[in-house]
């Protein structure tokens, strides 16, 4: 057995793998690369998030999936645990929450736009 380190999305895992023969030990530095070459494309993401207001708290997409509502609008104050945002992912309703108290300053989505996991929906101040 040989165990790896995988990123997945930003998740780390441990692997173990069973090598079989030859094939196994060859198929290993080819895997090494793949895995290095997927955390840049989140990071790549994560700058675009970041244009909106400075010391704002951003609330992501946690999955992929299509935004069904939108619950506020710029301006409109919310409490912690406010529903901000409807997020249908595999046939399924999704509430996005206020995670802290504040003033919504941008809202960065409408009601029929898909989204990526990590897509900024709103900023709060």
């Amino acid at each position: 057995m040989r165990n790896f380190q995988v990123t997945v999305n930003g998740n780390t895992y441990e692997v173990a793998v069973e090598e079989i023969g030859s094939g196994g030990v060859t198929a290993a530095p080819v895997t090494a690369p793949a895995t290095t070459a997927a955390p840049k494309a989140p990071a790549a993401q994560k700058p675009a998030a970041s244009a909106a207001s400075a010391g704002a708290t951003k609330v992501t997409a946690p999955m992929q999936g299509k935004i069904v509502d939108v619950k506020v609008s710029e301006g409109q104050q919310v409490q912690a645990g406010d529903v901000l945002a409807i997020l249908e992912a595999m046939k399924m309703e999704n509430e996005v929450v206020a995670p802290a108290a504040g003033t919504v300053a941008s809202v960065n989505v409408s009601a029929g736009q898909s989204v990526e996991t990590g897509d900024l929906i709103v900023s709060l101040n």
